[in-house]
């Protein structure tokens, strides 16, 4: 395939940010503006292995691999073969005494759809298996368009999709709840693995390398020429200073109508001025707070053995696997269903708050890492419910041993999906408010900067 190229920056662009003090009007091409830290750029020529990282928050602008059409076509294919194979096939079984049971992949959704949990079983079928197929079967209509050199109908909207579908896959935390799932039972009963966890264990992993492998700037700049930057933007200036606004989808540079609120000319995707506060954050995070006190006062899964039933709740469930000397268990179990939903409530409070002051007790650099070790670890938190619903489909052998899910597992996975959710509303621009555009970055050379393997400071 001849893929489409990008276009050459001169050496004023490649000199990347302009100089400290003229802050001169560059060429209008390629230019993008940092999401986190709102700082417009000139991105320089990159080659295949190479990124772009802003010098100033260091968040990787661009991603530049080799192939990317044909790379990311296979992936996918790849990744939709063992979904597929991990739907087809047993799941895991289990036996104890002549009682077991044998679950396919879909049934940890239908089983707790009979349990009376819906909710709970949408999002589980959503995050595991539909929406990283919708991710998948539009990455391969989107590449096999491009590599036809004819993008296909509907590519820019399914293009629009990727982004917004990426944060909600959850195969390889649905993994980690397996294994859990397997070290709770295994002690009392006799197991066995299908080749549906095989499968869907390499499942999880090729759709991460899926989702690594897609330049979304050179997917947009193929299925659309990029059109210049609004006239008079300068470079090394924070966006919003300049009534500018980077789109989040396709990274196109805007400019704001005076309503402050319009699209993208390139995607039409809704752009996102910054706005000071971060009041959707705060409702948000108050909802999560709300919804965690019943998460934990109600069971999370009630079992019951030989006719007797025994409620569980989070904590219940930490002391237990502590009682049996499952330390390693205990801990994943506290840790994704306590320390993460707490710590990541406390860092986002704490984050609305100190944004808002004079003096702030740590550098912009350390709350950005924060921020993104927030937004990093929430969905892991999903660990308790996945092993909930695996659980239940498993064991479920009416008086003798079964399990089912508690009202605590309902208000357990609200609580994830709300912190989630507050931390992507979240504007990170609000960290660099006040702050010196040149610093924590190198921002006065005037002669090109050339990326490296590893990366490059655009």
């Amino acid at each position: 395939m001849a893929e489409p190229s990008l276009p050459e920056e001169n050496s004023t662009i490649s000199a990347s940010v302009a100089h400290r003090h003229a802050r001169p009007t560059v060429s209008r091409r390629r230019l993008r503006v940092c999401h986190e830290c709102d700082l417009l750029l000139a991105l320089p020529s990159l080659k295949s292995g190479e990124k772009a990282d802003c010098p100033r928050c260091g968040h990787t602008l661009v991603r530049r691999h080799a192939n990317p059409a044909e790379r990311s076509l296979a992936l996918a294919i790849a990744t939709l073969i063992t979904l597929a194979l991990s739907v087809a096939f047993p799941f895991i079984s289990f036996d104890i005494s002549g009682i077991g049971n044998r679950i396919e992949l879909t049934e940890t959704a239908s089983t707790l759809i009979g349990q009376h949990q819906p909710l709970v079983a949408l999002c589980v079928l959503l995050t595991v298996i539909v929406l990283p197929a919708i991710y998948l079967l539009s990455l391969s209509w989107l590449c096999l368009g491009l590599i036809l050199q004819h993008p296909l109908p509907r590519s820019r909207q399914l293009a629009r999709t990727l982004r917004h579908v990426t944060p909600w896959m959850m195969a390889d935390v649905f993994v980690i709840g397996t294994l859990v799932s397997l070290i709770k039972i295994m002690g009392m009963a006799h197991v066995e693995l299908g080749l549906s966890f095989w499968s869907f264990c390499a499942y999880a992993l090729l759709l991460l390398l899926t989702t690594q492998s897609v330049d979304s700037d050179w997917l947009w700049f193929s299925l659309d020429k990029e059109p210049q930057a609004p006239a008079g933007s300068k470079v090394g200036l924070a966006a919003a200073e300049q009534g500018l606004s980077g789109c989040h989808t396709c990274g196109l540079v805007n400019r704001l109508p005076e309503s402050g609120k319009g699209r993208c000319q390139r995607c039409d995707e809704p752009l996102h001025p910054y706005h000071a506060g971060n009041q959707v954050t705060l409702a948000l995070l108050a909802a999560s707070v709300v919804m965690y006190l019943p998460a934990n006062l109600y069971p999370i899964m009630i079992t019951t053995s030989l006719g007797d039933t025994t409620p569980s709740t989070i904590i219940g469930g930490v002391l237990l696997f502590l009682q049996e000397g499952d330390f390693p268990i205990a801990m994943i179990i506290f840790v994704a269903s306590v320390l993460v939903p707490v710590s990541k409530m406390l860092a986002l409070l704490w984050l609305c708050y100190v944004v808002h002051q004079k003096q702030r007790p740590l550098s912009q650099m350390s709350r950005i890492r924060l921020y993104r070790i927030t937004e990093f670890i929430g969905r892991w938190s999903m660990v308790d419910v996945f092993v909930v619903a695996i659980l239940v489909a498993l064991i479920r052998n009416g008086s003798i041993m079964s399990i089912e899910p508690g009202a605590g597992a309902l208000a357990f996975t609200a609580v994830v999906l709300l912190t989630m959710l507050a931390a992507m509303m979240f504007d990170p621009r609000s960290i660099w408010q006040g702050a010196s555009p040149s610093e924590h970055a190198d921002l006065s050379s005037t002669g090109p900067q050339r990326p490296s393997k590893e990366s490059s400071h655009v």
